[in-house]
């Protein structure tokens, strides 16, 4: 966990929302200059705070809304410091809670150097992995179409083809296996929405590999050197983490892409692990996609992977080749190497 520790003579913490905003200003001394409710205008907002903007600082916590308040403060060369939302116990841990003590809260953090904070991504790249993340949302939905017509097959006591049906050239004749109209027309719908979404899918791919080529085309390469990584996990390996540099250590890479459980002790004692649900989701299913395809290409991972498998089981296994793989990918990036095989296999 970061904190922001910059000193400023203004802190002004922001409760976001999607139409209104509550804006809290504290001066050095920790006295309240200003305390508002107001829309979530732009013009509105720079307004309030230009008597304080000489040496201010703007912080808000991580929601959905946080774009537009980062975007305006670096145009406006104000420092801006986004709060993790996960951490902020402080805000939603209190015996009263409304937008008013929410941004009270937040300058207060901001001044006393306990403000948790989070990675404000880039502009340039943020719109194109959001639309990255918004292949995946198709994709699922994709395949709950298939499921969905794979248990038709089964409620109605049929054979399910044997071929793959995500993919369109096994998908003819699926609906004509059934004898009721109304069944064949529940399977013709969903493989109407299925091809509709392969076109959607293929084209959204080959518009996210050119911007991909275009913001960062040697690590784009570099990532696809490991085996069984193609253009998607090679793309969102390079989105997520964006600049290997804000990881000081390869400790807080691993712990941000979930490879890693954090112990929880006091006294000397262990009670447990915690933070499952704090860092990068995407990043971790990557790893774990990345470390199957790997073991279908390379007998000695296979080798290495079942002496893992007998001593800690089959889940852990993989979760610790997910590991070394994240370690990996941590140091090909930080020395611009592309992935040697030989080191792998050795560490």
């Amino acid at each position: 966990m970061r904190f922001y520790t910059g000193q400023h003579e203004h802190y002004c913490g922001v409760d976001l929302h999607a139409r209104t905003i509550y804006v809290c200003i504290l001066n050095r001394k920790g006295e309240t200059v200003l305390h508002r409710n107001m829309p979530s205008n732009p013009d509105r907002f720079l307004d309030a705070i230009l008597p304080f903007s000489d040496d201010l600082v703007v912080g808000a916590e991580c929601m959905f809304t946080w774009y537009w308040l980062a975007d305006l403060c670096q145009e406006a060369e104000i420092p801006f410091v986004l709060g993790h939302a996960l951490y902020m116990k402080a805000v939603h841990g209190g015996k009263a809670k409304n937008d008013r003590i929410d941004s009270a809260k937040i300058a207060a953090l901001l001044k006393g150097g306990t403000f948790p904070m989070a990675y404000v991504y880039p502009r340039e790249w943020r719109s194109t992995r959001d639309l990255l993340r918004r292949r995946l949302h198709f994709v699922r939905k994709r395949g709950e179409l298939v499921a969905h017509i794979q248990n038709t097959y089964h409620q109605y006591n049929l054979k399910a083809p044997s071929a793959k049906l995500r993919y369109r050239a096994n998908r003819s004749g699926a609906a004509e296996a059934f004898s009721d109209d109304s069944a064949q027309k529940n399977i013709a719908v969903d493989l109407a929405v299925a091809d509709r979404l392969d076109r959607v899918i293929r084209d959204l791919e080959y518009f996210l590999t050119r911007r991909a080529k275009v913001h960062d085309p040697d690590t784009f390469h570099r990532l696809r050197s490991i085996p069984g990584v193609g253009k998607i996990l090679a793309m969102t390996l390079l989105y997520e983490i964006h600049d290997i540099e804000r990881f000081p250590r390869v400790q807080d890479f691993a712990s941000y892409a979930r490879l890693v459980k954090c112990a929880h002790e006091s006294a000397g004692k262990r009670s447990g692990t915690g933070g499952a649900k704090i860092g990068n989701a995407h990043l971790r299913w990557a790893f774990g996609e990345a470390v199957v395809l790997m073991l279908r290409e390379n007998d000695e991972i296979k080798k290495r992977r079942q002496r893992l498998e007998r001593k800690h089981g089959k889940g852990k296994s993989l979760s610790i080749l997910a590991h070394r793989l994240g370690r990996a990918v941590y140091f090909m990036l930080k020395r611009k190497r592309v992935f040697q095989m030989e080191r792998f296999l050795a560490g």
